[in-house]
């Protein structure tokens, strides 16, 4: 169902987790045809940029910082076009929904991933809103999502390179065998025979 954003000054309370000086500041709007069919509409109460802390008071958890706003759609909304009125409310490309249950804390918070998650989620709000005049608002978390990144190949800088060749340059002069050293035709004469390959090595045996 295609809806209208407006603004809003309305306060609003979701079921003790925002403060009383929290604003609602975005509400979107159904058609007037959907509004008028009563429970064909359900209310998101998002709440994304912030982070859950305990109150220094008593310890319980609230949402502190970040934007709280109210999305009203069609309950014939399919899971998918709800991801992306989500993603085009908070202005992210990838981002997790998880919400919480009328009768949980903010401490066991819900994944809602699948079409079945959001139906079981449904269910869950219309029992807890069977003996109240107003159904609940789902009380709903968006975290972004950090797409992962492939690792970067090594690089070596060119200043490296030409320092690993210049050692390998020097290592090998270093290494490299003196030059034969030719006798007098006297020497090679009386020469031992074990010294004949240290002549070519430069190596005297002893």
């Amino acid at each position: 169902m295609a809806g209208s954003w407006s603004s809003s000054s309305a306060r609003t309370s979701s079921l003790g987790s925002l403060g009383d000086d929290d604003d609602v500041v975005l509400v979107m709007k159904p058609d007037s045809s959907a509004a008028g069919e009563g429970n064909s509409v359900v209310k998101f109460l998002c709440s994304y940029g912030g982070r859950i802390l305990p109150r220094h008071s008593d310890g319980a958890l609230r949402y502190v910082g970040g934007n709280n706003r109210v999305l009203s759609l069609d309950r014939s909304l399919q899971f998918y076009e709800l991801q992306r009125k989500l993603r085009d409310m908070c202005g992210w490309e990838a981002m997790s929904l998880r919400c919480q249950l009328p009768t949980e804390d903010l401490d066991a918070l819900v994944s809602v991933t699948s079409k079945d998650d959001l139906s079981n989620l449904l269910e869950e709000y219309d029992a807890a809103s069977r003996d109240r005049l107003q159904p609940l608002k789902i009380r709903a978390f968006l975290f972004p999502i950090q797409r992962a990144t492939p690792p970067l190949s090594p690089s070596t800088p060119s200043s490296t390179l030409i320092s690993a060749h210049v050692r390998q340059q020097q290592y090998h002069h270093t290494m490299a065998p003196s030059p034969a050293v030719r006798l007098p035709r006297q020497q090679q004469h009386h020469r031992r025979p074990h010294q004949h390959h240290a002549v070519h090595t430069g190596i005297q045996l002893q």
